[in-house]
């Protein structure tokens, strides 16, 4: 049985990699199958080889499947050649399953996303399904819940969602002083992060690409679906990524779990103790955590037990 819901596949100079989560993808033999590539670095001479393997490996498609190309001879780098290559999908699908080449998803994470994408492809509130969790226990009975976060360690959407999207944010200065970040916080401490992370992303001074989706989604009171058990495993923290270097980093090659069988929540709104623990022990700069949380561990622990009880 092959799966209905396309698949946009990114990839770059990981062959090891790619090969990996390829395997992954064959298995569930998609019927369209979209690849995106980035051109070779001209400051790395290796590039060029490394993204011929890679390149390759995706050529080995054994399986009936409509398949398209986006690669470019030049290299676009991260910001802009991910942002044309999510547009470029979303310009021939409607709904994607989209996977990098270091996020390696249990054999679940594609029928989780493609019955959700279905349940919710008319409801404007959800823009997208992510395959990760970053919480310590499952917070409720359901096989998921919402959130503000939309995690990208392979997800899925809609065009009806990425049509919200514009990479340059054009649109922040005008509602940076109306308040939109602090709709989404009370904690001063996450509000002063992320008004500095759109005012940045804004600038063209960070280079990558979903901080602009979070703004998308946030503008548009858009929630994210996160699984309580994770189904996506981030291979790449090592020496030769773009962002994820530290190989020893806490969130690299985090365990999954199957979800065969879906249970949906009662309501659809966002779960607050879980985006607190996420903002607290995920996105918070280190040096914050401490200084600004670190008496206050005992109260949120305590919240949190209160969610898992």
């Amino acid at each position: 049985m092959s799966l209905q819901t396309p698949i946009l596949f990114c990839i770059f100079n990981r062959p090891d990699l790619t090969a990996r989560v390829f395997r992954e993808i064959a298995q569930q033999r998609p019927q369209q199958l979209l690849i995106a590539c980035d051109g070779p670095r001209s400051t790395h001479p290796g590039d060029q080889r490394l993204v011929e393997q890679a390149r390759a490996i995706c050529e080995q498609i054994d399986w009936p499947c409509e398949v398209s190309r986006f690669y470019h001879a030049e290299n676009r780098g991260c910001r802009k050649q991910m942002a044309e290559a999510i547009t470029w999908g979303f310009q021939r699908c409607e709904r994607l399953i989209i996977l990098e080449d270091d996020c390696l998803p249990e054999p679940t994470f594609f029928t989780f996303c493609e019955s959700l994408l279905e349940r919710f492809a008319e409801d404007r509130r959800v823009m997208s399904i992510s395959g990760n969790t970053f919480q310590e226990a499952p917070r409720t009975n359901a096989s998921y819940y919402f959130s503000k976060y939309a995690h990208i360690w392979g997800w899925a959407s809609w065009r009806r969602a990425w049509e919200h999207y514009d990479l340059e944010m054009p649109c922040w200065p005008d509602l940076r002083p109306t308040g939109l970040v602090n709709q989404y916080s009370c904690d001063e401490h996450e509000q002063r992060y992320w008004t500095d992370i759109f005012d940045r992303q804004n600038a063209g001074e960070i280079d990558t690409w979903d901080y602009s989706w979070a703004y998308a989604c946030w503008k548009n009171a858009g929630l994210t679906v996160l699984p309580e058990r994770n189904l996506v495993s981030n291979i790449g923290f090592r020496t030769d990524a773009t962002h994820t270097t530290d190989k020893d980093h806490h969130l690299g090659e985090r365990p999954t779990a199957a979800i065969a069988s879906l249970k949906h929540p009662e309501i659809i709104a966002d779960h607050k103790a879980a985006d607190a623990f996420t903002w607290q022990n995920i996105f918070c700069p280190p040096a914050w955590r401490e200084e600004f949380y670190s008496g206050k561990r005992r109260g949120f622990k305590a919240i949190y037990q209160r969610q898992v009880s």
